[in-house]
């Protein structure tokens, strides 16, 4: 096995190349699930959504893994068939979602294309564009975030021991660079209505390249197998137990962490599908220029984080940038919620907040689970969060409606913006547990991720 990562895993670039190449697959996935949230108002304009439509249309990406546990189930197949089945299975269901999606929002499907009038024929309270939607943001988040979990599983199987902070940071800045194009391009390509559906096929033609780009690693990783079994026998692989789940369930730093996932999270991901549209209701912005001061938030943690991801490599204090980034995200909101200040300067802060917690959080797994399992544990924290990307989304569409009968195209967002504050108190509770359990039971968590 040394043999063999001498050649491919210890070559940097090798590694950097597959970082590369698998970031790509993040960014095009990250820029579907955000390219909407610049087009709220034409989708209400166009569609006849209310915010509550708005809501369940963002929420639908995490019913798959909330209620059918897919992200789970999908940890469970990616440890025992592997990264190349389970990935290209994921992938596909990620692209196939996406143009389902973009069919759905079509001039030729609004025309009567074929499944309009089966989507017609039921539920009419809601649109068969809506309902086509739905379908397809479905299959995207069946898809999207097993996809993710299979991607940390690659970074740990290249990374380990080899600045694997450093390799999740840079992680996230892809996932976020392509939040950043999402929120500057979908909304300059929909030309404030005209081509909305323009806007969003772009995003599903881009989702689909992705499956090619995953297509290219797939390559690289059956080179990366053969030469492992060609100079290391190796054992058959570990079958999966429903007694490893009890095993992961029973560590309590890893509840705590996933505690902290889905709470964060829920404060970030959520206001991002509406802060385009509330930076424009409270400070007058346009379109254009809301999602200009929202894309700065995943800018600043596309550098930002590798450079913590760094720190944390070489220093530690894992649950020490998860108690700030916490404290951070609860400033924030309550800063957005009772203040006129600039909305520039807290997003730039959220940005810091939303480097400090993932760069520390996701390679701290590996200090608390088997490698042959690491994909079961991101697969019950991935399921964990959706049950946050779920039901935010929907009940932060289900308080605008309420907070602003009536008129749902200039609303009052401080209620809402209140929700998200509680999520970071929460979080920052759990963060705080972490780090107690941590210095109680000495798991290593505030070790650099390097040291044995």
């Amino acid at each position: 096995m040394e043999k063999v990562r001498r050649a491919l895993n210890d070559s940097p670039a090798m590694r950097w190349a597959v970082l590369v190449l698998v970031g790509f697959v993040l960014s095009v996935n990250y820029y579907f699930y955000d390219a909407f949230s610049t087009l709220k108002d034409l989708l209400l304009k166009e569609f006849n959504f209310t915010n509550t439509d708005y809501g369940l249309f963002v929420s639908f990406y995490s019913i798959p893994n909330t209620f059918l546990l897919m992200a789970v189930i999908g940890g469970a197949i990616l440890d025992r068939f592997g990264i190349r089945r389970t990935g290209f299975m994921f992938v596909f269901f990620m692209a196939f979602g996406a143009l389902l999606t973009a069919y759905g929002a079509s001039d030729y499907y609004s025309a009567g294309g074929p499944g309009y009038g089966l989507m017609a024929s039921f539920l009419p309270n809601y649109s068969p564009e809506l309902k086509m939607m739905l379908l397809g943001r479905f299959f995207f988040g069946l898809g999207a975030e097993t996809s993710i979990v299979v991607v940390s599983k690659i970074l740990v199987k290249w990374f380990k021991g080899k600045n694997l902070a450093l390799a999740f940071g840079l992680k996230v800045g892809f996932g976020r660079l392509g939040t950043f194009a999402a929120l500057q391009v979908s909304p300059v390509v929909a030309g404030g209505g005209p081509n909305l559906t323009t806007a969003v096929w772009l995003a599903a033609i881009l989702v689909l390249s992705g499956l090619l780009a995953f297509m290219v690693y797939m390559l690289l990783d059956a080179k990366l197998d053969k030469q492992v079994a060609l100079t290391t026998p190796t054992a058959a692989p570990e079958k999966f137990s429903f007694k490893d789940l009890g095993v992961i369930l029973s560590n309590r730093p890893f509840i705590y962490i996933v505690l902290l996932c889905v709470t964060f999270y829920s404060a970030v991901f959520p206001f991002v599908s509406y802060a385009p549209d509330f930076f424009a209701d409270k400070f007058g912005f346009t379109d254009v220029q809301s999602g200009r001061v929202t894309s700065l938030l995943p800018i600043g943690t596309a550098f930002f984080t590798p450079l913590f991801g760094f720190i944390i490599d070489r220093y530690g204090k894992s649950a020490t940038a998860m108690i700030l980034g916490s404290l951070i995200v609860l400033g924030v909101h309550l800063t957005f919620a009772y203040t006129m200040v600039s909305p520039y300067i807290p997003v730039i802060f959220l940005g810091i907040a939303f480097s400090l917690v993932p760069a520390a959080m996701w390679p701290s797994m590996v200090k608390l689970v088997k490698d042959s399992r690491i994909g079961t544990a991101y697969g019950i924290m991935y399921s964990v969060q959706n049950l946050g990307l779920w039901g935010i989304p929907l009940l932060a569409g289900i308080i605008l409606d309420k907070t602003n009968p009536g008129n749902p195209l200039v609303a009052d967002y401080t209620m809402t913006i209140l929700m998200f504050a509680g999520l970071g108190l929460v979080g920052l509770l759990f963060s705080l547990l972490l780090k107690f359990e941590d210095k109680k039971k000495a798991f290593g968590i505030e070790l650099p991720l390097n040291k044995k």
